[in-house]
């Protein structure tokens, strides 16, 4: 005796089958754009990568180490460029008077070359402090005229000369295209 299956399930296998195959169609398609999102005709090669520009230093960037009252040791950062506008960090502040135009600033000072980091000068080494007359219009670097005015005694000071505002004025000067990395420690304003 042969058994049929009644013909209602036949319309639900053809019910099941539709619903399969449109599952097996979005899943492929589902696949074929997941892949096609994460693959590309150069796949297994890294991509080409374009690195920025070194941004200009800032002031954060240096480190100064040391007591006040001593030479201080300056690290002139690697991965930016010299600044090209003065650049003026109070590393320790004072508690005296502020230098104001006109004024005498009795000052230690040490001087390091922003291409290098090397030590170009330093007050310290001669074991006296220099005495800039007339801030503002002192007979100095332009950089030092703008960058003392403010400057409380007791301060220590980082300045960031670029060249057109310490030696770029004076071609045949050894420093016309260094940028100067100066710490500066006010001894004495009057």
């Amino acid at each position: 005796m042969m058994l049929r299956r009644p013909l209602h399930n036949a319309g639900a296998r053809r019910s099941t089958v539709r619903v399969m195959r449109l599952v097996t169609i979005l899943l492929t398609a589902a696949t074929t754009v997941a892949l096609a999102a994460c693959g590309s005709s150069t796949e297994g090669q890294s991509a080409p990568t374009t690195s920025a520009a070194p941004q200009p230093c800032t002031a954060e960037d240096f480190t100064v180490a040391g007591e006040q009252d001593a030479a201080p040791e300056v690290t002139v950062p690697d991965g930016c460029t010299a600044p090209t506008e003065l650049l003026i960090e109070d590393v320790e502040a004072g508690k005296g008077a502020k230098v104001k135009t006109g004024d005498t600033a009795e000052v230690h000072y040490h001087l390091v070359a922003f291409s290098d980091g090397s030590k170009l000068d330093s007050s310290w080494d001669r074991g006296q402090s220099f005495p800039v007359e007339n801030v503002g219009n002192a007979p100095v670097i332009e950089g030092w005229n703008k960058g003392l005015l403010g400057m409380q005694e007791g301060t220590r000071r980082l300045l960031v000369v670029p060249p057109d505002l310490g030696y770029g004025t004076n071609p045949g000067h050894q420093l016309a295209e260094e940028t100067l990395v100066f710490v500066i420690d006010a001894v004495k304003i009057s």
